[in-house]
């Protein structure tokens, strides 16, 4: 762990068969044993490639959403 770190965002999609809802879920809470705030995001009806296929805007709205928060 490293308690240095800044604010973390996990995004994951609902239909992620590569890295599954429960493996993005056990990252997640392995990084909230850091000082840094963590959060987990899921994308409902996405799969793996939540940046490259229809609708990454909701994606980078989420993820801007997050670093507004913290900038």
């Amino acid at each position: 762990m490293n308690p240095d770190r800044g604010p973390l965002l996990i995004i994951s999609g609902e239909k992620d068969n590569t890295v599954p809802h429960t493996l993005s879920e056990s990252a997640c809470k392995r990084q909230q044993k850091n000082p840094g705030i963590t959060e987990f995001a899921e994308i409902p009806g996405r799969g793996h490639a939540l940046t490259i296929d229809d609708g990454w805007q909701e994606v980078a709205e989420t993820a801007l959403a997050f670093i507004r928060r913290f900038a």
